[in-house]
């Protein structure tokens, strides 16, 4: 009897324990099985922040559009990409952090029970419309990228797509999502938190990007341009009311990441930069107190560009910037009018003039930023402004006008600099190479992914930050 006691004692401790290391064995943290919702959520955010910090390991961007210039530690604004494995971060956050719970998302969505059909289709269809966005953040930013054998577990050395053959179907994928579209149904309703599901504002920005990547291949192909522009015009962002904002909070963690970079870690790394400031205050322009703080004599002046810059000295990204629920503009309605200005002098067929197109779009843009629309009025009223007396063709005119336009968007920027060629900016004397046109490919795809990157480094005529973009002609 005692043995058998002895027996069912140990038994049950044996039990006990199985029992725990099973428990112990399984990552609560980590789940096997996520709602597709919660992928989706997450890369709308890391896409957001990626496109929006000024984080110097990862967007530069700002610099390279020479909106700000850096205090003590300058090797960025004189184009040092190599040190802080800058292309690296920035390739790994938009492919692992966005793109790949994406793909996640839309694998989930059709095996959700009891979902209405409309509703189904209105979630693949926000997914892909998201993964659109972040494909064209990063062929605009390294030229051929993997893309058809991208984000397969089974394939660890995936060939590059070409650059243009990756826009084209860019815009195809645009089509296909704005026809699957019920805008009378939800999508991921709350979870989506860039539209709260309502799908008409995801019709508005799929046909907003098929417009502005219509417009980026103008150069390269102006049939296929035109063909996309004309057919995403009427559908773009239509007002400032309509524009395209990833809205942050005032309590963490769902802040403002430049929040989080500047004021909530104490840097003081960025002041503006001269090249802004001074043709902004030359200009006129009512939105310098919208975009910088007064200097230490009260009035307005950056950094020289590329330089060391006390930091007390010069004018500041304005306040209202660095807070933490300042919102991250994706696309606004400055941006559709300065592509239909374009559109007209590039002989497309969107109705009105250059020249209307362009006074609406410097109008949107001081609205937005908070300016009156006298404040406007006067502004176009000057002849280094107006349409018919400014300076240059119509390339300069607009080139320059959006440049200003498209302060703190500074990945925007920088493609339409490289685009439009204007305004002429100069790298600073002590600069490592010349403006980059691209970012380098990353150092680890060298090393894992060699005869794929090779390939592609070929193809696009040298994996250098001055090798120009298929639509980067002139």
């Amino acid at each position: 009897m005692k043995k058998v006691l002895l027996f069912l004692i140990l038994a049950g401790i044996f039990s006990a324990c199985y029992k725990d290391f099973d428990e112990l064995n399984t990552d609560i943290k980590n789940p096997s099985s996520v709602p597709p919702v919660m992928l989706f959520t997450g890369a709308q955010r890391q896409m957001a922040d990626a496109i929006t910090n000024s984080n110097v390991n990862i967007n530069i961007f700002r610099l390279l559009s020479q909106y700000w210039t850096e205090t003590t530690y300058i090797d960025e604004s004189n184009y040092d990409l190599g040190t802080r494995s800058i292309p690296q971060n920035f390739w790994n956050i938009v492919y692992v952090d966005v793109l790949n719970p994406l793909k996640k998302a839309g694998e989930l969505i059709p095996d959700q029970a009891g979902v209405l059909p409309e509703v189904l289709k209105n979630q693949s269809a926000s997914v892909e419309i998201m993964t659109v966005y972040a494909y064209s953040v990063l062929v605009n930013t390294y030229g051929d990228i993997p893309y058809s054998e991208a984000m397969d577990i089974d394939n660890v050395h995936p060939a590059y797509d070409d650059d243009a053959a990756i826009v084209n179907d860019l815009i195809a994928r645009l089509d296909a999502a704005i026809g699957n579209i019920d805008a009378g149904a939800d999508g991921f309703g709350g979870g989506d938190v860039l539209f709260g599901g309502d799908m008409g504002r995801w019709v508005t920005f799929a046909n907003s990007l098929k417009l502005r990547l219509g417009m980026l291949i103008a150069d390269a192909d102006s049939g296929k341009a035109a063909a996309a522009v004309e057919s995403g015009a009427a559908g773009a962002v239509g007002s400032n009311g309509d524009n395209i904002v990833f809205a942050y909070e005032s309590s963490a963690p769902n802040t403002n990441p430049v929040w989080v970079d500047l004021i909530q870690s104490g840097r003081q790394d960025f002041v503006a930069a001269n090249t802004l400031v001074d043709k902004m205050v030359g200009l006129g322009d009512p939105r310098v107190p919208y975009y910088f703080t007064t200097d230490a004599g009260g009035s307005y002046s950056g950094g020289i560009y590329g330089s060391n810059n006390n930091f007390a000295t010069y004018s500041k990204p304005n306040d209202a910037l660095q807070a933490p629920d300042y919102g991250s503009i994706l696309f606004d309605y400055a941006e559709t009018e300065f592509l239909l200005a374009e559109a007209v002098e590039r002989g497309m067929n969107v109705g009105g003039t250059a020249a209307e197109h362009y006074a609406n779009a410097i109008r949107a843009s001081i609205e937005n930023w908070g300016g009156s629309s006298a404040d406007a009025d006067a502004y176009l009223a000057l002849p280094a402004v107006a349409y018919a007396t400014a300076e240059g063709d119509w390339k300069q005119k607009i080139g320059t006008q959006k440049w200003i336009a498209l302060y703190n968007r500074g990945f925007d920027a920088w493609t339409e600099w490289r685009r439009l060629d204007h305004p002429v900016l100069v790298a600073p004397i002590e600069a490592v190479t010349d403006i980059p046109v691209r970012y380098t490919y990353p150092v680890q795809e060298q090393n894992l992914n060699a005869a794929s990157w090779e390939a592609a480094s070929s193809a696009i005529g040298g994996d250098a930050v001055t090798t120009k973009l298929f639509w980067d002609k002139f």
